[in-house]
């Protein structure tokens, strides 16, 4: 048999809720859990800001947004490189003479995939760039390919922000 304090248990005739003795709701567990969802999408939202507001290159000799592709000496004479990373393409039509386009084919945004004879080719429905100029030498892309600006600074070819 179980005995019952009059203090701690109802008898019928006093409220039964927390809310009813005391004039106000205790959370739910529902209100808790959305809580701490809410929480920890805010907790995750400032980890993926920038503790300095800039989003500048961190590469070693990059500065103000420049970007740091590879060497010169990737970029061969009368043809050229995919960065696919930075999505862009540098060529080197005459010795001491590079260019940098977009990498991406103005046909249906695909990753050009060479740069042979003096023509940037998409791969995937045979598009051809002229690597000195970005235009369209032949195939289904309707524009060039946009110029990209770039330095040649201590050996290395440096991508400069748009």
């Amino acid at each position: 048999m179980r005995t019952t304090d009059p203090n701690t248990e109802p008898t019928g005739t006093e409220p039964t809720t927390t809310a009813a003795r005391t004039g106000r709701a205790e959370p739910t567990r529902r209100v808790l859990v959305c809580g701490a969802v809410v929480a920890a999408a805010g907790v995750g939202l400032v980890a993926c800001g920038s503790d300095d507001g800039d989003s500048k290159d961190k590469t070693p000799g990059g500065a103000g947004g420049d970007k740091t592709l590879g060497p010169v000496a990737d970029v061969p004479v009368g043809g050229g490189k995919v960065y696919d990373d930075a999505k862009v393409v540098v060529t080197q039509p005459t010795a001491g003479d590079f260019k940098a386009f977009s990498a991406v084919c103005t046909h249906q945004q695909c990753l050009v995939g060479s740069v042979a004879a003096g023509k940037i080719n998409c791969p995937c429905h045979g598009s051809s760039f002229d690597a000195s100029t970005g235009a369209v030498l032949g195939g289904p892309a309707p524009r060039p390919l946009a110029a990209k600006q770039i330095a040649v600074t201590n050996g290395q070819v440096v991508l400069k922000p748009a």
